[in-house]
């Protein structure tokens, strides 16, 4: 009599054999190891994560997933006053300085890191910055060193960290950085960061491409729905915004940010290996409601 039984890549096929051949004993072995594994295969992996700021930060919401997922996480954050802000958020994991806007810091970054690791299997890039600090004005009245520093931070850093982490990573290591859902919408109070989002996601496909050429890094984003942030709540009008992406989700439910960081650590993962240069919206399918009827009646009733 055959039996179905898991075929040993645990992919979830099935194929028959007779209950006391070896190739069933071998599948069935393997099936039990499988299923004893975390899913995402990061067991014992290393994973250097760039940008945690503080408990809210997407950066912290993905370590927690990595470190759950028995991952090794090796902080890097801005400067000494973040790293003693984050020392009791972070606990007796391995943290290290890299102000990105820096050159002699980003290329100091291995030596730092060689003493908490040897080599890397995953990089997280999760930082931005942009100043508001004389509000918003209109896009084209932006100050020209704004931008850049925008660019610097926001953008070019994915490129120069990723280079300067390069000799460290395995083949197969994989690079995911935090984009947003959407660059094709003109949110007047996200001011300029928008476009340097766009570069940041243009950035993705080149960068893997790039690295195509001598290993098999993958290169991704995660293309992030509104989110509530600490470094969101410094965005004037976000939370008028944020209460409306709520509101055009078809589940009328806001993005939690364990929703980005789980699709971070699955693109971090070998689960996704056939996934590169891409950016992976995640944003509650809010980009396909815009004219819920709801809303919409809202707007007409209140006319």
């Amino acid at each position: 009599m055959c039996r179905f039984s898991p075929i040993a890549s645990g992919s979830g096929a099935f194929c028959f054999s007779q209950p006391d051949s070896p190739s069933f004993r071998l599948s069935l072995g393997c099936s039990r190891l499988w299923y004893g594994m975390s899913f995402l295969g990061l067991q014992d992996k290393t994973i250097v994560v760039v940008g945690v700021a503080n408990r809210r930060s997407v950066a912290y919401a993905i370590s927690r997933v990595l470190t759950e997922a028995g991952a090794k996480v090796v902080y890097v954050v801005r400067d000494s006053e973040v790293l003693e802000g984050t020392r009791k958020l972070l606990g007796p994991a391995p943290v290290v300085t890299c102000d990105v806007e820096c050159q002699d810091q980003v290329d100091a970054l291995p030596s730092a890191l060689v003493a908490h690791c040897e080599t890397i299997d995953g990089l997280v890039h999760s930082i931005a910055f942009a100043n508001y600090s004389d509000g918003f004005g209109a896009f084209h009245k932006t100050q020209k060193a704004d931008f850049l520093q925008a660019v610097d931070v926001s953008c070019f850093s994915l490129v120069n960290v990723t280079n300067a982490l390069r000799p460290m990573m395995n083949a197969d290591a994989s690079v995911v950085t935090i984009s947003i859902s959407t660059t094709r919408m003109a949110a007047e109070n996200y001011g300029y960061m928008a476009p340097i989002k766009a570069a940041l996601d243009s950035s993705v496909v080149f960068l893997a491409k790039s690295l195509s050429a001598e290993s098999c890094i993958r290169v991704n984003a995660v293309g992030a729905g509104l989110l509530k942030t600490s470094a969101s709540a410094g965005i004037p009008g976000y939370v008028d915004s944020y209460l409306y992406a709520e509101e055009v989700m078809p589940r009328k439910r806001a993005l939690q940010t364990d929703e980005v960081a789980n699709v971070a650590a699955f693109l971090l993962s070998p689960r996704s290996s056939g996934i590169n240069a891409q950016t992976v919206v995640v944003d509650g399918a809010m980009s396909i409601n815009y004219f819920d009827r709801t809303v919409v009646r809202r707007v007409v009733e209140g006319r």
